[in-house]
């Protein structure tokens, strides 16, 4: 049984006009998600998370500075890309309680997996800095949550958004217990990725792809280099960032995959998890902006979660 937990407030994040990363991506997928093929998946709402889980991979500094900064009326900007709201702060906070909620439930055994449809994205958010459209990084904080809750000792998070997750390398650079694996386009931003990029216990497994590369080359990378140092992790829970702007209708970048190949490697993902984690994986959404592609790669990745 898959879980899917979505809340209205990811629509009152408030973006600038024609800003790639808008509320209309939470209506796309929940108008995809709403067809009766999905009748079989448990929907609820993400609750809200406090900030005592941020803190389990955010400066206490930095956290305190945004909540101050959040605006009662029109937008702030943090950089180019990264703006608030007075939406913003509940949209983002939702996204932390609705990641930590789908872990427990899945920790607890109600669920095999989750699929969290929140916005705004969370993986480029470093340890005390918000870019890229991201203030915390929510995929980040459930591993976490996981590892100080249940006490699983081993986690991974694994991204295969089309942009690198910064944030998620900066968060777990130096920790041997939570290993990172991320496919993404490179050079695109953020600019990080390399493969030798590894973190400072061989826990970092970054696969850059090149622009157009598609999706024989985005499936080799998992089957080569990710799935295997995966399997030899052994991790107790899979955390996914599912970031779907590889899609080829994307605008943001030009990998080319289509609506199967995520629901090829959420496959890939599920096994790995079945043999090492009781099948438990936890999906958080992270980038895809055109929304055609968006609904198309979500419900291959949600199929596929259901699959279970």
């Amino acid at each position: 049984m898959t879980l899917l937990l979505s809340h209205p407030a990811s629509l009152d994040h408030l973006t600038p006009p024609g800003h790639p990363e808008r509320p209309d991506r939470i209506r796309a997928v929940e108008e995809v998600l709403g067809e009766s093929r999905f009748d079989g998946l448990t929907r609820g709402e993400a609750p809200e998370g406090n900030l005592d889980l941020v803190a389990l991979c955010h400066n206490e500094h930095y956290v305190e500075e945004l909540r101050h900064i959040a605006p009662s009326s029109g937008l702030i900007y943090l950089d180019g890309d990264t703006s608030m709201s007075p939406g913003t702060w509940e949209a983002v906070m939702r996204g932390v309680g609705g990641a930590v909620a789908a872990t427990d439930a899945v920790m607890a055994g109600t669920h095999h997996n989750a699929f969290v449809a929140t916005r705004p994205p969370g993986h480029h958010a470093e340890i005390s800095k918000p870019m890229g459209f991201c203030f915390f990084d929510h995929a980040a904080i459930a591993a976490r949550h996981a590892q100080r809750k249940y006490g699983i000792a081993r986690a991974a998070v694994v991204d295969f958004d089309v942009h690198h997750g910064n944030g998620t390398q900066d968060i777990f650079w130096a920790d041997p217990t939570v290993m990172y694996c991320s496919t993404h386009q490179m050079p695109l931003f953020p600019g990080t990725g390399a493969s030798g990029e590894r973190g400072e216990h061989d826990t970092i497994v970054n696969a850059p792809l090149a622009p157009e590369d598609g999706s024989a080359r985005f499936r080799a990378a998992f089957e080569n280099l990710i799935l295997p140092q995966l399997k030899k992790f052994s991790p107790e829970l899979i955390i996914i960032s599912a970031g779907f702007d590889a899609h080829h209708r994307d605008p943001l970048a030009s990998l080319n995959l289509k609506g199967e190949d995520f629901g090829w490697v959420t496959r890939q993902l599920m096994d790995v998890a079945d043999a090492s984690a009781g099948g438990r994986v936890v999906s958080v959404l992270e980038g895809g902006y055109d929304l055609q592609g968006l609904k198309e790669s979500v419900a291959a990745h949600v199929t596929a979660l259901m699959g279970a």
